[in-house]
């Protein structure tokens, strides 16, 4: 119907099936809860705990948080009002989990925090393939530790989650910029380097260039990288501790077996980060390289009300992204599970016997199906291949009278005549695995 309604474009359902749409493959519901136990299983063996905040935010958290300057907070969030209030829907994570960190002092349980989170975000740009207005993400933060060691384990957690999917084929590449002071001073340097090529830059640089140079290091234009083969670097600007802090990353990553590459001009875009800036791409994705990014951001705690500054270093990444990649790369994510047992009934009186018997087959533990539209036995048998069950149970008025059941084991096609009293037991025999 012409005035039906459809999910808003920049969104998508996520279906029980594998989906095409006009930019994209959508993965399965199976394979996103695959995916997401995956990144689940890799986050426990780092001992990294689950948070979850809301997707309303104070807007004031988000603009002071990642920068009043941004591309985020200028241009792409979801804002606003309810009466004197005013909202966002998150536009990434990092700072609602600082503002969960600090409203609930969880720097009293002692210790590190280590957290990851799931989930959606928003950001109301230009839709196009593997970028959305709702996406999701998954990251980790570690909260209250200034140990060059939680970089590099951030690093390599990020890493052990895309091995674990099978992606091998991508590059961490590495920088460092300094501190608050180490920044500015750059941004400077940046600025009196590039004002001169202005009238080379595009539109959108030149824009940038008094208000967010940095950003300028991002360029995907040809053109404008030449331009900045001969810009300053941050490296030259960055302070000793900051200095040492950089090699003793690379140190550990060197020693945990992992290659990356320093990027002079590796700039992550939040106003938050210091020292340890990163990003892990993959020439599978295209154009669009980036699979996730994160560092260190010493300074978000103050920037949103603390009275002191809280160390802390994380990664976000892309569950869009990610599933780009495992498509580009051919790896096949598991399908759904089939069921075990399709019940095939042949009339009424046949159907009210099963329907009892299938509630004690399920908590039994085996995955049971049957048919609710009243359908042939011939096209209830098709159902069952459809869904790929990997036995068929048939019963109709004869079985019943008889006190059996006719069991087909679909893999082999056997069909044998089974008493109804030995069924249950059969079944489990042969389908519910047995615990290890």
């Amino acid at each position: 119907m012409s005035d039906s309604f459809q999910s808003i474009p920049g969104t998508f359902d996520i279906l029980p099936h594998t989906q095409s749409t006009s930019a994209d493959t959508v993965a399965s519901t199976h394979a996103w809860q695959y995916v997401e136990e995956t990144i689940r299983r890799v986050m426990h063996r780092h001992g990294v705990h689950e948070i979850r905040t809301p997707i309303l935010e104070p807007t004031a958290l988000i603009a002071r948080g990642i920068g009043q300057l941004t591309d985020i907070v200028s241009k792409e969030m979801f804002a606003f009002e309810r009466g004197s209030t005013q909202y966002v829907l998150r536009p990434e994570v990092t700072a609602p989990v600082m503002r969960a960190y600090l409203q609930h002092h969880l720097a009293q349980l002692g210790g590190v925090q280590r957290l990851y989170y799931i989930g959606p975000c928003f950001r109301a740009e230009r839709p196009q393939k593997g970028r959305y207005r709702q996406f999701h993400q998954f990251g980790t933060e570690y909260i209250g530790a200034d140990d060059a060691r939680a970089d590099a384990e951030t690093i390599l957690l990020a890493v052990d989650i895309y091995r674990e999917l099978g992606l091998t084929d991508f590059t961490v590449r590495l920088n460092s910029l300094g501190t608050a002071a180490s920044r500015t001073a750059y941004r400077t340097a940046l600025q009196a380097y590039l004002r001169p090529l202005a009238g080379q830059l595009s539109e959108t640089s030149r824009e940038r260039l008094e208000s967010n140079p940095l950003r300028i290091l991002d360029t995907k234009s040809e053109a404008e990288r030449g331009l900045l083969e001969g810009a300053p670097i941050m490296l030259d600007f960055i302070d000793e501790e900051s200095a040492g802090h950089y090699g003793d990353v690379k140190k550990h990553l060197t020693a945990a077996g992992l290659a990356f590459e320093e990027d002079p001009f590796l700039v992550r875009g939040l106003d938050y980060y210091t020292r340890t800036a990163f990003e892990i791409d993959s020439p599978v994705l295209g154009a669009q390289t980036t699979l996730a990014g994160g560092g260190r951001y010493d300074l978000l705690a103050g920037e949103i009300g603390s009275k002191q500054d809280v160390p802390a270093v994380g990664f976000a990444a892309g569950m869009e992204r990610l599933f780009l990649a495992l498509e580009s790369a051919g790896i096949e994510l598991p399908k759904a599970g089939v069921p075990d047992v399709f019940v095939v009934t042949l009339g009424e009186r046949a159907g009210d016997y099963a329907f009892p018997l299938m509630r004690a087959w399920r908590r039994a533990g085996l995955s049971t199906v049957y048919d609710l539209k009243g359908r042939s036995m011939k096209a209830q048998m098709r159902e069952a291949n459809r869904q790929e069950a990997r036995c068929v149970v048939i019963l109709g008025d004869a079985e019943l009278d008889a006190g059996t059941a006719q069991l087909k084991h679909m893999d082999t096609g056997e069909q044998q005549s089974v008493a109804l009293d030995d069924l249950t037991g059969i079944l489990k025999t042969a389908y519910v695995p047995t615990p290890e």
